[in-house]
């Protein structure tokens, strides 16, 4: 079963920047699309992108376009999140998440990682 792994959160100031990274061990990763959502304070999980499998397609949540890219290293097994020109909005905790199906639905996404905090102050 695949294992995924959250780094990179932290405490950053509005207009700053983060990368985000997610480890894949274990399992049967082929074929795999990636997601990353975020739960804000007192609030659901949202969707925030996706890439598919050969990195080749990718999508975002409106509110992230222009200052976030998802980008996979498969010699790596890593998923990232490159963050710029964050907001106070941005505050949530992101999860990544590994599914078999093209979509944005967090129902498709069967494995998810334990999370990590993004705080931006501002």
């Amino acid at each position: 079963q695949v294992h995924l792994v959250e780094s990179g959160g932290g405490l950053v100031q509005t207009g700053g920047s983060l990368r985000l990274s997610c480890a894949a061990s274990g399992g049967t990763q082929r074929g795999y699309v990636m997601g990353w959502f975020r739960q804000p304070p007192g609030e659901e999980r949202e969707f925030v992108a996706r890439i598919s499998w050969s990195g080749s397609n990718t999508d975002y949540a409106d509110s992230v376009k222009g200052r976030f890219t998802i980008s996979r290293d498969h010699a790596k097994n890593t998923v990232y999140l490159t963050m710029n020109s964050l907001k106070y909005e941005d505050t949530a905790v992101y999860y990544c998440a590994a599914g078999s199906l093209w979509s944005a639905s967090e129902s498709v996404f069967h494995t998810w990682g334990q999370g990590t905090q993004v705080t931006v102050s501002s």
